[in-house]
């Protein structure tokens, strides 16, 4: 039967922080590594073709991570493993690459609409140079230009993000077939909006601090040499941090909307889960 998702208070968006921050501390230093090891795999998409099927991995990868923080809730240690287990799961393997396929469409959608053409695209030379992470070569782009590259960023990362954040849950933890796992984590988060509103302003007012530390470090690295590699570092880790954050917010979030997985294997006691009131 389809998991009935339950209406939550617009205070739960708070709570999924604070329990998503505890998680986090109980196994810091492992998911750490398992985020880090994504963003490895990530950077594979510049290879070609192999590049094509790293981004239609994605969604089973992210399953991998809530997967770690499941794991974690259980009072257990994430093995590395974990992050490939829904790739390697003939039964879900499917489901997640077409998910990532539908993504990666959205993404090439976006791109094609809002991004303008003509004499406004960069010449060959200086697209290399973009693809290559110059970060001087950004300051050579047409500023209309640049502006619209942010918004289909945007745009595709919120559509994508939307479409996909309970999706994953549903056709890892409940076994839901990918459309039907759309459907129904569209409805729980429309009917959840509130709690989602003041997540998402949560998170917001996280991710402004961090913002202002990493641009003063990326100041701070401009010198070279080692220390400049020891922020650069450092840099990173405040990036997957917050990376986690997130993908415990949604792991909190979709266990207390949906419910107790059905996968069989017990579930883990999270802090705040107690008294909760749902409208």
């Amino acid at each position: 039967m389809p998991a009935k998702p339950i209406i939550v208070p617009a205070s739960r968006g708070i709570a999924w922080i604070m329990q998503s921050w505890s998680l986090l501390r109980m196994q810091a230093g492992r998911l750490l590594i398992i985020a880090f090891l994504m963003q490895m795999l990530l950077g594979l998409t510049q290879v070609p073709l192999l590049g094509i099927l790293v981004v239609i991995s994605v969604p089973g990868l992210s399953a991998g991570i809530l997967e770690a923080f499941h794991v974690t809730g259980r009072g257990g240690q994430p093995a590395l493993s974990v992050l490939f287990m829904p790739l390697s799961s003939t039964q879900h393997r499917g489901r997640f690459f077409a998910l990532g396929a539908l993504v990666f469409a959205v993404g090439v959608l976006c791109i094609s609409v809002l991004l303008p053409g003509g004499e406004q695209m960069p010449d060959q030379e200086l697209m290399s140079r973009l693809q290559q992470g110059d970060v001087d070569a950004v300051a050579m782009l047409d500023p209309d230009y640049l502006g619209r590259m942010v918004m289909a960023f945007l745009a595709g990362v919120a559509i994508s993000g939307t479409i996909s954040y309970f999706t994953i849950p549903l056709v890892w933890f409940h076994d839901r077939k990918m459309i039907p796992a759309l459907l129904e984590g569209l409805r729980a988060m429309v009917a959840n909006w509130k709690a989602f509103l003041v997540l998402g302003f949560g998170m917001v007012v996280i991710s402004v601090p961090i913002a202002l530390l990493v641009g003063f470090l990326f100041n701070m690295a401009g010198g070279g040499g080692i220390g400049s590699i020891m922020v650069m570092g450092f840099v990173m880790m405040l990036l997957l941090l917050f990376q986690l954050m997130l993908f415990g917010t949604q792991y909190c979030s979709a266990r207390e909307i949906f419910g107790e997985t059905d996968t069989g294997r017990p579930e883990p006691d999270l802090p705040g889960d107690e008294g909760q009131f749902v409208a």
